[in-house]
């Protein structure tokens, strides 16, 4: 059964952030882990792609397709898929990518964003991504490996697979593999910001993972506590302000803000 933490204060809460990231090896500590937060502890790792309904894989090809021929490939550096898939992901077009981040307090600002979703408990989920890699296909173990990596870039995939057909193929089995986006702009660098991607559009990850303790832990934030951790990670400078630079991450910071708590 998958480990799961409901924290009772600020305190409990960076701790369980920070849960098991000791590195005996350097004697370090460097996580294996990366990040999501979800403002209902109830919603599943669900991608955009998946909640559209319907033929997944035939969605993907209509909707890449269409994007690529719309875009403006002025905003993107190559033409290969993963860059596209990345640029699309960035900018809201429904994917088989999962949003993650190597920060647990970028996870925890995510799992605080909206208001209306206070008077229920919230979740951040860690993804243990280093151990996961022992289910890759051989070809994508050796690339990773040969960088020294945990993680692939949109180069390095490209490498070893062209594109999201050649991916469903790769393996006998599914496999889940992470992809460092291009720092196509500060939102991405700012927000420490990666993405998982399973090998077969059809399969989301949470059922791929199988409750396996091994893979992942949750952490609960009951809704009770959910406006002291808003106000203190405002005062750590963890907002919207920060991490969607620009007039629209401003203005969603400064209305969540200023906004009356009920």
């Amino acid at each position: 059964m998958v480990k799961t933490f409901r924290v009772k204060n600020w305190g409990d809460f960076l701790d369980k952030l920070f849960y098991d990231t000791h590195d005996d090896r350097i004697d370090r500590f460097r996580s294996p882990y990366i990040y999501r937060g979800l403002n209902l502890a109830s919603d599943p790792l669900t991608t955009s792609l998946h909640r559209l309904g319907g033929d997944t894989p035939t969605l993907e090809k209509h909707l890449l397709r269409n994007f690529r021929k719309y875009a403006h490939t002025s905003e993107i550096s190559g033409g290969n898929t993963w860059n596209w898939l990345a640029l699309a992901q960035h900018h809201g077009l429904p994917t088989r990518l999962l949003d993650w981040s190597y920060s647990p307090l970028i996870a925890a600002h995510f799992a605080l964003t909206e208001l209306e979703s206070f008077s229920e408990d919230g979740v951040i989920w860690a993804l243990n991504y280093v151990n996961l890699n022992r289910h890759l296909p051989e070809k994508l173990k050796i690339a990773i490996e040969k960088e020294r990596s945990n993680t692939f870039t949109v180069d390095m995939l490209k490498e070893v697979c062209k594109d999201l057909e050649e991916l469903n193929k790769t393996g006998t089995d599914p496999f889940v593999l992470f992809l460092e986006p291009p720092s196509i702009d500060e939102r991405i660098l700012n927000q420490y910001a990666l993405f998982s991607l399973m090998s077969n559009s059809k399969i989301q990850l949470e059922d791929w993972l199988h409750n396996d303790k091994e893979y992942y832990f949750k952490i609960i934030i009951p809704k009770e506590l959910k406006w002291e951790f808003r106000d203190k990670l405002d005062q750590a400078n963890i907002t919207e302000r920060v991490l969607k630079p620009g007039l629209d991450g401003l203005s969603q910071w400064l209305k969540r803000h200023y906004s009356s708590k009920p």
